[in-house]
Protein backbone atom coordinates (compact mmCIF):
# COMPACT_ATOMS: atom_id res chain seq x y z
CA UNK A 1 0.00 0.00 0.00
CA UNK A 2 3.10 2.06 -0.38
CA UNK A 3 2.38 5.58 -2.76
CA UNK A 4 3.46 4.85 -6.41
CA UNK A 5 3.22 7.83 -8.96
CA UNK A 6 0.24 7.53 -11.05
CA UNK A 7 1.18 6.36 -14.74
CA UNK A 8 -1.30 8.23 -16.47
CA UNK A 9 -0.12 11.45 -14.21
CA UNK A 10 -3.68 12.15 -12.97
CA UNK A 11 -3.35 14.81 -10.47
CA UNK A 12 -4.75 13.14 -6.74
CA UNK A 13 -5.38 14.89 -3.54
CA UNK A 14 -3.00 13.20 -0.42
CA UNK A 15 -2.03 15.77 1.93
CA UNK A 16 -0.39 12.50 3.65
CA UNK A 17 2.21 12.01 1.11
CA UNK A 18 4.01 15.71 2.25
CA UNK A 19 3.94 14.12 5.96
CA UNK A 20 7.53 13.70 7.74
CA UNK A 21 6.21 10.42 8.76
CA UNK A 22 5.77 9.58 5.39
CA UNK A 23 9.76 9.16 4.94
CA UNK A 24 10.11 6.87 7.49
CA UNK A 25 6.92 4.58 6.75
CA UNK A 26 6.81 4.58 2.89
CA UNK A 27 2.59 2.90 3.49
CA UNK A 28 1.62 5.87 5.61
CA UNK A 29 -0.91 5.92 7.14
CA UNK A 30 -1.67 2.59 6.22
CA UNK A 31 -0.01 -0.45 8.69
CA UNK A 32 1.96 -2.59 7.45
CA UNK A 33 0.12 -5.87 7.93
CA UNK A 34 1.07 -9.02 6.83
CA UNK A 35 -0.16 -10.52 3.07
CA UNK A 36 -2.87 -12.32 5.38
CA UNK A 37 -4.64 -10.15 6.89
CA UNK A 38 -5.65 -7.77 3.85
CA UNK A 39 -8.32 -10.34 2.40
CA UNK A 40 -9.71 -11.23 5.11
CA UNK A 41 -11.09 -7.55 5.99
CA UNK A 42 -12.02 -6.97 1.67
CA UNK A 43 -15.01 -8.08 -0.42
CA UNK A 44 -16.09 -7.41 -3.80
CA UNK A 45 -18.26 -5.29 -4.86
CA UNK A 46 -20.55 -4.49 -7.74
CA UNK A 47 -19.91 -1.28 -10.19
CA UNK A 48 -23.17 0.01 -8.95
CA UNK A 49 -21.78 -0.07 -5.48
CA UNK A 50 -18.31 0.89 -6.82
CA UNK A 51 -19.65 4.13 -8.19
CA UNK A 52 -21.92 4.90 -5.06
CA UNK A 53 -18.47 4.25 -2.53
CA UNK A 54 -16.45 6.88 -4.63
CA UNK A 55 -19.14 9.17 -4.37
CA UNK A 56 -19.56 8.34 -0.27
CA UNK A 57 -15.75 8.83 0.36
CA UNK A 58 -16.22 12.40 0.30
CA UNK A 59 -17.54 12.35 3.70
CA UNK A 60 -16.30 11.14 7.01
CA UNK A 61 -19.53 9.38 7.75
CA UNK A 62 -19.16 7.05 4.29
CA UNK A 63 -22.66 8.33 2.97
CA UNK A 64 -24.40 10.32 0.13
CA UNK A 65 -25.86 13.35 1.91
CA UNK A 66 -22.61 15.12 1.51
CA UNK A 67 -23.34 15.40 -2.36
CA UNK A 68 -25.90 18.37 -1.72
CA UNK A 69 -22.18 20.50 -0.60
CA UNK A 70 -21.01 20.02 -4.45
CA UNK A 71 -21.91 23.04 -6.94
CA UNK A 72 -22.36 19.56 -9.54
CA UNK A 73 -25.36 18.07 -9.70
CA UNK A 74 -25.87 14.38 -8.76
CA UNK A 75 -25.46 13.54 -12.29
CA UNK A 76 -22.10 15.34 -12.95
CA UNK A 77 -20.77 13.56 -9.95
CA UNK A 78 -22.03 10.28 -10.87
CA UNK A 79 -20.46 10.69 -14.42
CA UNK A 80 -17.51 11.96 -13.01
CA UNK A 81 -17.49 9.17 -10.81
CA UNK A 82 -18.04 6.93 -13.89
CA UNK A 83 -15.39 8.77 -15.76
CA UNK A 84 -12.54 7.56 -13.07
CA UNK A 85 -13.92 4.18 -12.95
CA UNK A 86 -13.93 3.67 -16.49
CA UNK A 87 -9.97 4.39 -16.29
CA UNK A 88 -10.25 0.19 -15.36
CA UNK A 89 -11.66 -1.10 -18.02
CA UNK A 90 -15.09 -3.28 -17.65
CA UNK A 91 -13.55 -6.37 -16.22
CA UNK A 92 -12.19 -4.57 -13.32
CA UNK A 93 -13.11 -5.70 -9.72
CA UNK A 94 -13.88 -3.67 -6.74
CA UNK A 95 -13.18 -4.12 -3.49
CA UNK A 96 -13.74 -2.61 0.19
CA UNK A 97 -13.38 -3.03 3.64
CA UNK A 98 -16.67 -1.30 4.53
CA UNK A 99 -19.41 -3.77 5.51
CA UNK A 100 -23.35 -4.00 5.84
CA UNK A 101 -24.56 -6.73 8.54
CA UNK A 102 -27.07 -8.26 6.83
CA UNK A 103 -26.16 -6.38 2.53
CA UNK A 104 -26.59 -8.54 -0.13
CA UNK A 105 -23.49 -9.93 -1.04
CA UNK A 106 -21.93 -7.45 -3.93
CA UNK A 107 -23.79 -4.94 -3.12
CA UNK A 108 -23.78 -1.62 -0.56
CA UNK A 109 -27.16 0.14 0.50
CA UNK A 110 -26.19 3.82 1.18
CA UNK A 111 -29.59 3.91 2.64
CA UNK A 112 -28.70 2.17 5.63
CA UNK A 113 -27.27 3.53 8.47
CA UNK A 114 -25.44 0.05 9.86
CA UNK A 115 -21.63 0.11 9.02
CA UNK A 116 -18.44 -1.41 9.41
CA UNK A 117 -15.31 -0.98 8.77
CA UNK A 118 -12.05 -3.34 8.80
CA UNK A 119 -9.59 -0.51 9.79
CA UNK A 120 -6.07 -1.20 7.99
CA UNK A 121 -4.31 2.28 8.75
CA UNK A 122 -3.42 4.11 11.92
CA UNK A 123 -6.81 6.30 12.09
CA UNK A 124 -9.90 4.81 14.09
CA UNK A 125 -11.92 4.75 11.21
CA UNK A 126 -10.80 4.53 7.49
CA UNK A 127 -12.90 3.10 4.20
CA UNK A 128 -11.82 2.99 0.90
CA UNK A 129 -12.60 1.09 -2.73
CA UNK A 130 -9.87 -1.00 -4.42
CA UNK A 131 -10.30 -1.17 -8.21
CA UNK A 132 -8.42 -4.10 -9.78
CA UNK A 133 -7.60 -4.69 -13.61
CA UNK A 134 -4.99 -6.55 -15.62
CA UNK A 135 -2.46 -3.90 -15.55
CA UNK A 136 -3.31 -1.36 -12.49
CA UNK A 137 -4.41 -1.02 -9.28
CA UNK A 138 -5.97 2.02 -7.85
CA UNK A 139 -7.18 2.94 -4.30
CA UNK A 140 -9.56 5.63 -2.93
CA UNK A 141 -9.63 6.29 0.63
CA UNK A 142 -11.28 8.05 3.36
CA UNK A 143 -9.55 8.54 6.81
CA UNK A 144 -11.32 9.49 10.43
CA UNK A 145 -9.93 9.61 14.07
CA UNK A 146 -12.69 10.70 16.19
Amino acid sequence: MARAPDPRRWTGLDAAARNPEREAYPTYPFVAHPPTYIPRRLQQIDRDSAENLLLALTDDRCTLSNLSRFTESEEELRAMARTILARYGDTASFHTNVDQPGHVSGALDFTSSSWAYSPLSVYSEDYGLIVVSDTEVGMFWNFADY
